[in-house]
C-alpha cells in the first residue's frame, strides 16, 4: 500500500512535466509566429504603455498590433510582454457552474430534518430548497472567482 501511495504522485509528476515540455519558454520571440491575424492580443512596451488590439503581423524586428486608432508597430527591443486571449466570461461561466454544483451539494448535505422529539418544527422548503439556495450562492461566488482569475496567456516575455 505504501509503495502505491508513493508511486501515484511520481507518475502524476512525470505526466505533468512531460505535458508542459513541448512548449517554448515565454522568452522566445518565435512564439509570436503562432498567433493568427485578428487574434486579440495585448503588448506592453518598455514605457509600460499597453497596446490592446488584434494581431496583424510579426517580423524578427517588430510586432504590428491593430488598435482602434490604427496599426501600431512596436520594435522588438521595446516589447516587454505579449499576452493573448481574454476568457473572463468563459471563466465566469465555468466558475458559476462549478460553484452552483458545490453549493447545491453543501446545501443538501447540511440539511437536517425535524427530529421526532421536537414539539414544534417548521420546514417550508425542505432539502431541495436548501440545495437551491446553496446553488444560487455558490454560482454567484464561483462566477466572481472565475472572472477574477487571470485570463491572459503570456506568449512572449522579454528576457
Amino acid at each position: 500500500m505504501r509503495r502505491s501511495a508513493f508511486l501515484i504522485p511520481c507518475v502524476l509528476a512525470v505526466a505533468c512535466a512531460s505535458w508542459g515540455g513541448g512548449r517554448k519558454a515565454p522568452s522566445a520571440w518565435e512564439n509570436l509566429s503562432g498567433l493568427q491575424p485578428g487574434e486579440k492580443i495585448q503588448v506592453v512596451d518598455t514605457t509600460q504603455r499597453k497596446h490592446a488590439g488584434t494581431f496583424s503581423s510579426v517580423t524578427n524586428a517588430a510586432i504590428v498590433v491593430h488598435e482602434k486608432s490604427g496599426d501600431e508597430t512596436i520594435q522588438r527591443e521595446n516589447v516587454l510582454r505579449v499576452t493573448a486571449g481574454s476568457h473572463r466570461v468563459r471563466n465566469a461561466l465555468i466558475g458559476g457552474a462549478v460553484g452552483a454544483g458545490v453549493g447545491a451539494g453543501i446545501g443538501a448535505a447540511t440539511y437536517s430534518s425535524c427530529a421526532n422529539s421536537q414539539s414544534f418544527c417548521v420546514q417550508p422548503i425542505g432539502r431541495g430548497g436548501i440545495a437551491a439556495i446553496g446553488a444560487v450562492a455558490g454560482a454567484g461566488l464561483g462566477a466572481v472567482i472565475g472572472a477574477i482569475l487571470p485570463a491572459h496567456k503570456t506568449i512572449y516575455r522579454a528576457p
